[in-house]
């Protein structure tokens, strides 16, 4: 199944040292969608979706780490960071040990920031140990969940009927899920990205109908996550464009009102070349997501490009 345009291309290179320009290889209650931020028309082979503005969100995923008391002082710390960004949607995902303080934190701080457990059962209830529902992650005051992460797909054996499965599951609990898609190194090398992700995408492409606007997808590539490895920003955009044209096929509304995030080693030295691509409305962000100066530098960055675009 490929509904999307040719292959982009990539030479995979190092990543540059923290502080250093990042190289690229070149071959994260939900906020509204639709605030103006910079937004492009879908490429769908000449029939051109209405323009209508997505509201930047940059979501961090804290993976296993800062799962205690170091929790809520990060989350204090992003809350305080990014207070005057009220143009950008932030969110955080801490582990589950602290989602419950991480949102106490936020409320007491008084910050407009959202909460993201970083998975969920499919299920509302039963014998599933060590699991969370959707209704707990509510509970605990998350308004977000992250789901198909790649590493739960590699690591944990997830496919797209599991990850279809837990979407459904969030939209009907009120959670907004932010769906990842992408693909592996071998996928790339054998030229199988666009039909890797548009798979992936038509799993959830109904329940991301049903409630169009409340879902995000985030393409991270599998080859970039942690590697220091970052897409350029015009391959990054060739995909991203590629997903919206897949979404516009299904309904013209989904292509307009979904956000779509990057993420794959998003730092602050790369984030404006890929945050200022017209179908790059938002990152996932990983290993900088753990430090407030970096994840507060890109929410910066984003708020710069939204103020940019609303003078132009």
């Amino acid at each position: 199944m490929n509904d999307l345009p040719d292959e982009p291309t990539e030479e995979e290179t190092a990543d540059a040292p923290e502080g250093e320009e990042t190289e690229t290889c070149s071959d994260a209650e939900p906020g509204d969608a639709s605030e103006e931020t910079p937004q492009a028309t879908a490429d769908d082979g000449g029939e051109a979706t209405a323009t209508v503005a997505r509201r930047l969100l940059i979501a961090g995923n804290w993976k296993m780490n800062a799962g205690g008391f170091d929790g809520t002082e990060l989350a204090t710390a992003v809350a305080n960071a990014v207070a005057d960004y009220d143009d950008v949607e932030v969110v955080v995902g801490p582990p589950a040990t602290a989602l419950a303080a991480v949102t106490d934190a936020i409320r007491q701080a008084k910050a407009d920031v959202g909460v993201a457990g970083q998975n969920m059962h499919a299920e509302e209830s039963g014998a599933f140990t060590g699991e969370i529902s959707a209704a707990m992650l509510k509970m605990c005051g998350c308004q977000w969940v992250i789901l198909g992460h790649s590493e739960r797909r590699t690591l944990f054996g997830e496919d797209d009927e599991t990850v279809a499965a837990k979407t459904h599951a969030a939209f009907n609990a009120g959670l907004a899920p932010i769906v990842c898609v992408g693909e592996t190194l071998e996928q790339r090398e054998a030229k199988q990205t666009l039909e890797i992700v548009s798979t992936q995408i038509a799993a959830v492409l109904d329940e991301l109908l049903e409630f169009s606007g409340m879902g995000v997808i985030a393409y991270e590539p599998v080859w970039a996550i942690g590697t220091g490895l970052t897409a350029s920003p015009e391959d990054a955009q060739a995909v991203h464009a590629a997903i919206r044209k897949q979404l516009h096929q299904r309904h013209p509304e989904l292509a307009e009102t979904t956000r779509i995030l990057y993420g794959g080693s998003v730092k602050p030295q790369n984030a404006e070349g890929l945050l200022a691509q017209p179908d790059i409305d938002g990152a996932l962000v990983g290993g900088a997501s753990l430090k407030n100066e970096s994840f507060s530098k890109i929410v910066e960055i984003a708020s710069k490009l939204a103020q940019q675009a609303k003078t132009d």
